[in-house]
């Protein structure tokens, strides 16, 4: 199973990649092999500030529905428009034209509650 190293990740599953103060988040391969097959991802959040943990939108697979959970606070700047004509590219490239958002970073220091690759290979035991 891939698990980039370069990457952040959290609990709920998310992938963080931080470039200056903007952090791009998508879910992670593992997350994507759980809910199967996705349909659809919601994002009505665009432009708004939100707190860490807080839910920034939904992503539909066959036979679920699951609330995505920001990782850090900040305001969503970006949500990857290709998701809704192509919502499977999140599980062909969970990691790459995958993403979903881009939020302006609030506040840096959160950024160290995220877990690194190692802590996040072992939450989900691989």
């Amino acid at each position: 199973m891939s698990i980039p190293a370069n990457l952040k990740y959290t609990k709920d599953h998310e992938w963080v990649s931080i470039e200056g103060d903007v952090a791009t988040v998508g879910i992670t391969h593992f997350a994507q092999k759980e809910l199967g097959d996705i349909v659809y991802v919601e994002v009505e959040t665009l432009d708004q500030t939100l707190s860490k943990d807080e839910v920034f939108g939904t992503v539909e697979a066959v036979k679920t529905v699951s609330d995505l959970f920001l990782p850090l606070t900040g305001e969503i700047i970006a949500f990857n428009d290709d998701l809704e004509s192509a919502p499977e590219t999140v599980n062909s490239d969970p990691y790459g034209a995958g993403w979903m958002i881009k939020i302006k970073i609030a506040d840096a220091s959160e950024i160290d509650s995220l877990l690194s690759d190692e802590a996040y290979k072992n939450l989900i035991g691989a």
